[in-house]
């Protein structure tokens, strides 16, 4: 029986990890959840059903607190990175952003098992985490690193020669004109029924971004070998080139719960963890160059991720900031990424120096969100 902890346990992946764990009650058991806390309902709903002994919330802790007698609750924003502490198999980290960083660090440092969702750990704070990880401490959640961490195991790594991640396109692939694009548009993802913050990003490639710096921690690749290809249908989730031209792919349903299982089964796979392929059909997969000059983003977060340093918190501080900008219509949507440039130029000055500790990306964070807002200013009518 393996002990989980699940960060996020409300959003996409959070419900999807329980909805395995149900499957297999055998196999898991979920000692501890947390969520923002905005959902107080649905945060009882699952530590009841899991019967969880601890809870971490940001927001109605007392309301929580009250309806689940003999369940710890945790309430504050260091509450995700206290469960995180707890003695466990595996911590699924599945928190939006780079308040995620924390949690992981804290994962790492109480020597459990971290099952990655959160790819801003990796954007914001790489080099940390890198030095925190023991060797197969960090297995990969994220669809497309996923499906690299499975394709890699047909050679060795001086045998791979390039990481291809396969990104659906969003809901804009085919429209040439960005303008005028509204929140409702933007939130209509083709493939995958996501966060909003992640369906943004991904409208505006600026996730591909963020999984090609975290593809570069994770598998110590350099930024020259990784490349991203729009593939719509989101079935492959990604590839990897080896040195004689072979190319091993990794296709599923687009659904991220073969992914999820992967990585808290590890290393043995789970069975029925998720519908396979239907092969009694035909089937078309298309893959596409990505248009740099429609999505600026991809090369945008090459660039910080090759700077390295403060670097790619910048980026995903500024981004995070913008996004929010264009949920609240403040924004416009074809912006977004100018902003992050913005933000990224400005800070030149500091972004090539290496972070020493939490508390270094904390603050370059707060300084890019400050010149975020301020730069929404000049650009509000």
């Amino acid at each position: 029986m393996r002990e989980v902890v699940i960060l996020g346990s409300t959003g996409s992946i959070g419900v999807q990890a329980l909805e395995i764990v149900s499957a297999n009650p055998e196999l898991f058991s979920v000692i501890a959840i947390t969520s923002a806390g905005n959902n107080p309902s649905l945060v009882v709903e699952q530590a009841r059903k899991f019967n969880v002994k601890y809870v971490g919330v940001l927001h109605n802790a007392e309301v929580i607190r009250d309806a689940l007698s003999g369940v710890s609750v945790i309430d504050g924003a260091l509450a995700s990175t206290e469960i995180a502490s707890i003695k466990c198999d595996v911590v699924i980290n599945a928190i939006t952003g780079s308040i995620g960083l924390g949690p992981t660090l804290a994962t790492l440092d109480a020597g459990n098992t971290l099952a990655l969702a959160n790819k801003e750990s990796l954007v914001a704070g790489g080099d940390l985490v890198l030095a925190r990880a023991r060797a197969g401490q960090i297995i990969p959640v994220d669809s497309e690193h996923s499906a690299i961490f499975q394709s890699a195991l047909a050679g060795s790594k001086k045998e791979v020669s390039k990481l291809i991640l396969t990104a659906s396109g969003g809901p804009f692939r085919d429209r040439e004109n960005l303008d005028g694009i509204t929140v409702a548009d933007a939130l209509k993802h083709p493939t995958w029924t996501m966060g909003a913050v992640v369906t943004i990003n991904s409208a505006t490639l600026v996730n591909k971004g963020l999984e090609i710096i975290e593809a570069h921690y994770l598998f110590g690749t350099p930024y020259s070998k990784i490349d991203a290809v729009i593939h719509p249908q989101s079935v492959v989730h990604s590839l990897v080139e080896f040195i004689d031209g072979s190319t091993i792919a990794q296709a599923s349903p687009p659904n991220m719960k073969g992914a999820i299982a992967y990585a808290i089964n590890w290393p043995d796979r789970l069975a029925n963890a998720t519908k396979p392929i239907d092969w009694s059909c035909a089937h078309q997969w298309s893959f596409t160059p990505i248009d740099t000059n429609k999505f600026p983003s991809i090369e945008l977060a090459k660039a910080c991720g090759i700077q390295g340093g403060f670097s790619p918190a910048i980026f995903n501080a500024a981004n995070e900031v913008a996004v929010e900008a264009f949920l609240t219509d403040k924004l416009a949507f074809a912006s977004i990424v100018g902003v992050v440039s913005t933000v990224v130029e400005q800070m030149q000055d500091v972004a090539a120096a290496a972070p020493r500790d939490l508390a270094d990306v904390s603050a370059i964070e707060d300084d890019a969100r400050t010149r975020a807002l301020s730069h929404l200013l000049r650009l509000a009518p």
